[in-house]
């Protein structure tokens, strides 16, 4: 029998989330290292694209965005879902798989590519993935090629000199609130993951844990989070539940008004962004950032890029919650209410973003 192929790496950030995934529903597969090689002869060709993970389902299927791998799967294996049934559970779930995918990557690149003895243990690992049959120097050098479009990427993420010391700040606040919920509970909504779970274990495994500098940084500030990262390399799907009564923890709270805090700005600020793009001749496919604003992270302000895939991301948290109807909105309201996200998620989405072939497009336009 076929197994799946995830194509990915240890280095990366989304590829965790999904391996984490894959062992957590005891799913077949055999990983391979993303080379040079299987660029040029699998992920290019399968996909269209140069991102990781991809999945090559059993039946030959190319699926790509850790998002929807899991999606995927889930309706291939249904049992032990990452989903909860709570409605008010799935939607704080949404909201912090989404702060994982697409916030925590700040502390996350900062630390990699500011911190030099992260830089240089990050370089190691593109070269030999790239090319594991050169010698160390030449890894060496090799590495120090590939990891150029990601150092550079961080002024466009916002991470410049003056907002650095707040993003520290953040970063440090968020390990103090998840280690203290983690005093309480194995996992964020009980004692089995979530997805909200697994979006967070991308960006806290692939770079802030295995990093060295990073890695001591979380041992000693959070011991908890730390035993929660080395349980979600593997978690166990045989037992565990999520809390009753859909219940969301209090010590959550801190977590989710974070979110709403820091990223929910951007997303409104994108939000409006995208409503005002207007399809010329034909084209549809968006870019991967139109612009930028300016944002807030704790005292500092500063100047970032304009990412239309975070909208596409929380198109799934603002559908979760407009579903909802009588005494769930009810008691999702009350929560967003203590956390500050009521406005945001109360606001309408005037375009509709959608991923063809892997590309972002407007899926209320014409091609």
């Amino acid at each position: 029998m076929n197994k799946h192929k995830l194509i990915g790496a240890e280095v990366s950030y989304y590829t965790g989330k999904v391996r984490a995934y894959l062992r957590y529903k005891a799913i077949a597969f055999e990983e391979i290292a993303a080379s040079a090689e299987v660029y040029r002869d699998v992920i290019i060709p399968r996909t269209g694209v140069r991102f990781i993970p991809v999945l090559i389902s059993d039946d030959d299927v190319a699926v790509q965005d850790s998002t929807e791998i899991i999606d995927f799967l889930e309706l291939r294996y249904p049992t032990e879902p990452v989903y909860p049934e709570g409605p008010v559970q799935r939607l704080a779930a949404l909201v912090l798989e989404t702060y994982g995918d697409e916030w925590l990557l700040l502390p996350a690149m900062h630390y990699r590519w500011n911190v030099a003895e992260n830089r240089a243990f990050a370089i190691e690992e593109f070269g030999r993935l790239s090319a594991p049959a050169l010698q160390p120097a030449e890894q060496r050098a090799l590495g120090e090629q590939l990891s150029g479009p990601f150092a550079g990427a961080l002024p466009a993420l916002g991470i410049r000199p003056e907002t650095v010391p707040a993003i520290e700040a953040s970063y440090h606040a968020f390990l103090a609130d998840f280690d203290h919920h983690l005093a309480s509970h194995l996992f964020l909504f009980g004692t089995r993951p979530s997805i909200g779970d697994f979006g967070l274990f991308g960006p806290l495994y692939a770079h802030l844990y295995r990093d060295p500098a990073s890695g001591r940084l979380m041992k000693e500030r959070a011991p908890r989070v730390t035993g929660w990262v080395e349980r979600m390399r593997s978690p166990d799907a045989r037992t565990g539940s999520f809390l009753a009564q859909d219940a969301v923890p209090a010590t959550l709270e801190p977590l989710l008004a974070r979110v709403f805090a820091e990223l929910g700005p951007v997303l409104a600020s994108t939000v409006a962004a995208i409503a005002a793009l207007t399809p010329k001749d034909g084209r549809v496919e968006l870019p991967r950032r139109i612009g930028s604003h300016g944002f807030r992270i704790g005292d500092a302000t500063g100047e970032r890029s304009i990412y239309p895939f975070n909208v596409w991301r929380w198109q799934r948290v603002h559908d979760a919650y407009q579903q909802l109807v009588g005494h769930e909105r009810s008691r999702a309201d009350a929560l967003l209410e203590r956390v500050g996200g009521i406005e945001l998620l109360r606001a309408p989405l005037p375009r509709r973003l959608a991923r063809v072939h892997n590309r972002l497009v407007l899926a209320d336009s014409k091609p």
